[in-house]
C-alpha cells in the first residue's frame, strides 16, 4: 500500500519529511578495537602471577630512591615501629598504658582457661598472651588486631595431641609435641604472610566461618562438663555423642 502526501500536508509545520542522505561524512561513526598483541606462555604466566600476588606493586615506592633511603624504607617496612615512634607522645603512652592494664586484667584468667583447653600448664597460656603482643608492637602494622591464643586453636591442639600422647602419663612428651606443633604453625603463618597469600581468605564463605565458630563453641562448652561436673574419667573425643555418653556413665557421681 502506497501513501501519497499532498502539498498542503507537506507545508504544515507538524509534518516533516526527510530524504535519506548519501553523504559519507554524515554516516554514523564505527569504532573498531584491535586485538592485543599475542603473548607467549611465560609472559602471560608472569603477568598473572604478578597481578595475583603483587597487585599493589609494593616495590614502586623504592624506585628513584638512594641507597640509604631504600635501606630505611625497608627497615620501616619490616619494623613499622621506626615509622610511628617518631610521632609518639606522652599522652599516647598514657592511653596505651590504661588500655594495656585493662586488657591484661581480662587476658590473665582468659588465657589460663585457654591453656587448660590445650592440656598445658597455666603459665604457658600467660606466655602466649604477653609475648606475641610485644613482638607485634615492633613488627605489626595494625592497631586494631588482637594477638594471642584463641579458644578454637587451643582446643584443636589439645584434642590432636591428646590422641597421640597422654598429657598425664607422658607430660614431657606431650609438652615437646605441643612446642613442635606451635613452632611449625608459626613458620606456616610467616610463610603465608611472606608469600602474600592473604587473598585465600576470600574463598571462605561467611556461612562456613559462622558454622565453624558455632561448632567450636559447642565443642568447647561440652569439654567444660568435665570440670563443671567433676568427672575424673572423661572421654578424649570431642564429638557430642562421646561426650554425652561419658557424662551419662558418670551420672551416679
Amino acid at each position: 500500500m502506497v501513501h501519497h502526501i499532498s502539498d498542503e500536508a507537506a507545508d504544515e509545520p507538524g509534518i516533516t519529511t526527510q530524504t535519506p542522505s548519501n553523504d559519507p561524512s554524515q554516516a554514523p561513526l564505527v569504532y573498531k578495537v584491535g586485538y592485543p598483541p599475542p603473548k607467549n606462555l611465560a609472559t602471560e604466566f608472569t603477568e598473572t602471577l604478578r597481578e595475583t600476588f603483587f597487585h599493589d606493586n609494593p616495590l614502586r615506592q623504592y624506585k628513584g630512591q638512594s641507597g640509604p633511603r631504600r635501606f630505611m624504607m625497608g627497615l620501616e617496612f619490616l619494623f613499622p615501629i621506626f615509622g610511628w615512634v617518631r610521632d609518639y607522645s606522652l599522652s599516647k603512652f598514657k592511653g596505651d598504658l590504661i588500655a594495656g592494664l585493662t586488657i591484661a586484667s581480662l587476658c590473665i584468667p582468659q588465657d589460663i582457661g585457654y591453656s587448660k583447653l590445650a592440656n598445658l600448664d597455666p603459665q604457658y597460656g600467660l606466655y602466649s598472651s604477653f609475648i606475641p603482643p610485644l613482638i607485634y608492637a615492633a613488627m605489626g602494622s595494625s592497631r586494631d588486631i588482637a594477638i594471642g591464643p584463641v579458644a578454637v586453636v587451643s582446643l584443636l591442639i589439645g584434642s590432636l595431641l591428646q590422641a597421640e600422647v597422654d598429657h598425664v602419663k607422658n607430660k614431657e612428651e606431650y609438652m615437646r609435641l605441643a612446642f613442635t606443633a606451635t613452632f611449625f604453625a608459626g613458620i606456616t603463618q610467616a610463610a603465608l604472610g611472606f608469600l602474600r597469600l592473604g587473598f585465600l581468605i576470600e574463598f571462605l564463605s561467611h556461612a562456613a566461618i559462622v558454622g565453624f565458630m558455632g561448632g567450636a563453641a559447642i565443642t568447647i562448652a561440652l569439654q567444660q562438663l568435665k570440670y563443671v561436673l567433676g568427672i575424673a574419667n572423661f572421654t578424649r573425643k570431642t564429638d557430642i555423642v562421646s561426650v554425652m555418653e561419658s557424662v551419662w556413665r558418670s551420672v551416679h557421681h
